[in-house]
């Protein structure tokens, strides 16, 4: 994110049109780190803590006497459930055999299959605590790979507990790929965390619109103040910021929760802007609740969050022989350099890479721009893949599609036509010279309406806690929202800061001032985004054979 608006602040006052980051589509992503592909299907990315150490239960397979056997007879379905693609090769009898493991401390670290292609690294493992282990939920503070030359790979690892079979089930996966056909590399997972779900009583009131300040000063928590803002639709915005004794605390999500009177969670609400901090520490977070759960008769409070109890000074570590011999001759690349004449910036598709697990599309641009549709598909002889947009850095030219092999093979893509399908364009455009005055600045909300590019904006402004709070909404649904907004000191241009951007289903949008002291002011906006959900793109990649 940082890099995107650091190129948006740049680009502000070029003379093109330039298309915005989908931010309605970013957020939604970013709640509770998962990244949406398809149907309110999701993909972790980087999981949090609370979720990669969820303990899942009623895996039924037992694992075979025979290694080698191994991770074919155990159940992976459960975290392989957003890699189709893994799965598909596992039970074709793709990947490597690895069948390798390492005892310490207690613990036994198996390393089962590897899947090495063009896209990625994939390494299933097992991790088996002995039979003194308590039950706490466990990470580690560095996993990945190391080369031959002693260089860190990072990647993303998740794993959930297999209560049946008594161990850990989880993968590691990164973007790096072996360069030639085979690479020595060492496995890695070091320093073990012993994590703790705590929970925490509030006494936070509903029916209160001012800052609510709560002094926990337990469990590594100091302070947690709330701000509350009604919205449409029956809706609350939460805002917390929590302030920490314990640093152990900061990286693993903090959540108001709304529990009847047995404790039973009635709704955790929708999040967004997690892991946000602030200048002195504080840990940010905002939540969506539904107005009538908040004020449900009984209804009462607490705080939730994983806390690191404890962390082992130690590594497992398994030196491995990665190969691309079991997945390389069923894959293939293709240079396209197909242009996409409606998609500004000289935007082309470059290069697909195919291989038995995924399929991978890389997108230019002559000069930044971010590609303006939400949803992604392959349409392979009729069959479908669907895509998501890869969170991995780099190039700020440059977009990665990812597509899981889901139903087909290599083989598929090479013999029959294959098309890319882009749908729900979201369109991202500078504002204009006109400002909106905003008259008899106060606590008491206003509102004055104005329009941009013809569609009318409702705008609703008031002072909160020294800060000036400035609301926009469409009645158009053509229109999806503004991004940012600012006011002229001088030469100078002083930008809100966006509260929440993509949280609610509809166009509303926040900007917040802080320390604000003025009675009037004249807002300019500085992008505004245009809703074409009917809008669909489809461009011939090959034409098979």
């Amino acid at each position: 994110m940082e890099r995107t608006e650091q190129k948006l602040k740049k680009g502000m006052k070029a003379d093109h049109h330039m298309v915005y980051p989908d931010f309605e589509q970013m957020w939604s992503s970013i709640e509770q780190d998962e990244l949406k592909i398809a149907e309110g299907e999701t993909i972790e990315q980087r999981p949090r803590r609370r979720k990669k150490f969820a303990l899942v239960a009623g895996l039924a397979v037992a694992l075979m006497a025979t290694p080698v056997y191994a991770a074919l007879n155990y159940d992976w379905s459960n975290i392989l459930s957003y890699r189709a693609g893994i799965q598909s090769a596992l039970a074709q009898g793709l990947g490597q055999t690895i069948e390798q493991s390492i005892t310490k401390d207690g613990f036994t670290l198996t390393v089962h299959t590897a899947f090495i292609d063009d896209n990625r690294t994939f390494l299933l493992y097992s991790l088996k605590p002995e039979a003194s282990w308590d039950g706490e939920e466990i990470g580690f503070e560095f996993t990945g790979l190391k080369d031959a030359k002693g260089n860190f790979i990072e990647g993303n690892y998740t794993h959930s507990w297999n209560e049946e079979l008594g161990v850990f089930q989880g993968y590691f996966e990164t973007d790096w790929v072996v360069e030639g056909q085979m690479a020595d590399v060492e496995f890695t997972m070091e320093n073990m965390q012993f994590i703790s779900n705590e929970k925490h009583s509030i006494s936070y009131n509903p029916n209160d619109l001012t800052t609510q300040v709560f002094l926990i000063q337990k469990g590594g928590i100091d302070t947690m103040t709330i701000q509350s803002f009604e919205q449409d639709e029956g809706k609350v915005l939460l805002k917390s910021a929590v302030t920490l004794t314990d640093s152990k605390v900061r990286n693993t999500g903090i959540f108001i929760e709304a529990i009847n009177d047995r404790k039973n969670s009635i709704e955790n609400g929708k999040r967004s802007f997690l892991g946000n901090q602030g200048a002195k520490g504080e840990y940010f977070s905002q939540q969506l609740f539904e107005s009538d759960a908040l004020h449900q008769e009984g209804t009462k409070f607490q705080i939730s969050y994983n806390r690191v109890l404890e962390t082992k000074e130690s590594d497992w570590s398994i030196k491995l022989n990665l190969t691309k011999k079991q997945l390389e001759n069923a894959s293939f690349k293709q240079v396209l350099d197909i242009p996409i004449d409606n998609v500004p910036g000289g935007t082309k598709i470059h290069e697909m890479t195919v291989t038995p697990t995924q399929v991978r599309l890389i997108l230019t641009q002559e000069k930044y721009e971010t590609f303006p549709y939400r949803d992604y598909q392959l349409d392979v002889g009729g069959t479908l893949l669907t895509g998501y947009m890869s969170g991995k850095g780099g190039n700020p030219n440059e977009t990665e599609l990812r597509f899981e092999m889901n139903g087909l093979n290599a083989a598929s893509l090479e013999n029959q036509s294959v098309t890319f399908v882009a749908k729900h364009r979201v369109e991202g455009l500078y504002g204009d010279d006109n400002s909106t005055r905003l008259t008899n600045i106060s606590a008491n909300p206003q509102s004055v309406t104005s329009s941009i590019a013809g569609y009318p904006i409702s705008w609703t402004y008031y002072m909160k806690d020294n800060n000036l709070y400035v609301e926009s909404l469409s009645s158009d649904p053509g229109f999806a929202g503004v991004n940012q907004t600012y006011y002229l000191e001088g030469k100078e241009e002083i930008s809100g800061t966006p509260e929440f951007m993509g949280m609610l289903e509809n166009n509303k949008r926040m900007d917040v001032y802080e320390n604000f002291d003025k009675k009037e002011l004249e807002i300019l906006v500085y992008n505004y985004l245009i809703n074409k959900p009917n809008d669909e793109l489809r461009m011939p990649l090959t034409s098979g054979k």
